[in-house]
């Protein structure tokens, strides 16, 4: 697995990446602390299993948590302004307002918003 630097403590995962599911995400993390050093991370919308977006599926619930476990700030980019979901962008809102999982439509904004925390 291969990372960009963004900034001093941020990275990105290669372009190829997917996050389908758990262990896709354990393997980022131990991946992310080892080459990089990096404790923020920020990934693309893209990147993510669309059964991520379905709240019903728990998918996203157990993938956050184990950023959140080993104290991995992420910062996830896309566009979200067409979510129909109300529960997923109360969940979103809800995450922004915390310091250590944010949502946002760009990767500087996802930069200034990690570097705050």
């Amino acid at each position: 697995m291969e990372f960009k630097i963004l900034s001093k403590n941020i990275a990105a995962p290669a372009e190829n990446m997917m996050l389908n599911t758990v262990d896709d995400v354990l393997d980022l993390i131990g991946n992310i602390y080892y080459q990089t050093g990096c404790s923020c991370l920020i990934i693309e919308k893209r990147h993510l299993t669309s059964d991520f977006f379905d709240l019903k599926t728990g998918i996203a619930g157990e993938m956050l948590q184990k950023f959140t476990a080993y104290n991995i700030k992420i910062g996830i980019v896309g566009d979200f302004s067409a979510i129909n979901s109300k529960s997923l962008n109360d969940f979103i809102c809800e995450s922004n307002k915390g310091k250590k999982i944010i949502f946002t439509d760009t990767v500087d904004k996802a930069i200034e918003m990690l570097n705050m925390q």
